[in-house]
């Protein structure tokens, strides 16, 4: 297990959410396996911060889904199954439609997060496909969380965005981030919300995860 850094807080996020964003990322990237352990002094050493505020970010690993947590046998990184992926597509294909048509509902929506989420398109079209995985899968996530807070529905919120970042996972395998047409679809996506057409931005956000199933298709169907 190795890594290119150590966790430095910035002042603004709390020391716990630094140490789970960078886990998130050793996981994310590969360097974390599935089913390999976590032995706390030796991570914590390789983050550079004490185990408080890294068992508390093993929490909020454990809550999304990307660690296993038990007493006697510790934190493991957990494996994704086949059945598991496809579980994972039936809840986005339930929640992301729904997602859409709400935030396009929302009449008095946060115009920071609309203006934040086209940024992002901006800055994917200017970078191109080229771009590294671990950047676009990191846009990608914060785009979706971004349509799921415009919402303002915090029972959605609370139960999509832990989704949203444990289908990063799945997508970091593939490459449909790398895809222009994949982030075209976010375009009319995120038109039809400001224009407050709920139906298209329903149906666009039900074709975009349909796409994105189609194209992980050989990993759902290995198990």
């Amino acid at each position: 297990m190795t890594s290119q850094g150590v966790v430095v807080g910035d002042g603004q996020l709390p020391l716990r959410d630094v140490v789970a964003a960078e886990l998130r990322r050793l996981i994310l990237d590969g360097t974390l396996q599935p089913g390999e352990r976590l032995v706390e002094d030796r991570v914590a050493q390789l983050l550079g911060v004490s185990r408080n505020p890294l068992r508390e970010a093993m929490r909020v690993l454990e809550a999304e889904g990307f660690l296993d947590v038990t007493a006697r046998r510790g934190a493991f990184v957990c494996q994704l199954s086949a059945r598991q992926a496809e579980d994972l597509f039936h809840v986005r294909m339930a929640l992301e439609p729904l997602g859409a048509r709400l935030a396009a509902e929302v009449e008095d929506r946060d115009p920071a997060l609309l203006a934040r989420a086209w940024a992002i398109m901006d800055l994917v079209r200017e970078s191109g496909p080229e771009q590294d995985k671990d950047t676009l899968s990191n846009l990608h996530s914060e785009l979706h969380s971004l349509i799921f807070e415009l919402t303002r529905n915090s029972y959605l919120i609370a139960i999509a965005i832990p989704m949203v970042k444990r289908g990063q996972w799945l997508l970091r395998q593939s490459a449909p981030l790398q895809n222009p047409a994949a982030w075209s679809e976010h375009h009319g996506l995120l038109a039809a919300i400001e224009a407050g057409d709920a139906d298209l931005a329903e149906a666009a956000a039900r074709h975009h995860v349909l796409r994105v199933r189609n194209s992980l298709r050989p990993l759902l169907d290995h198990d």
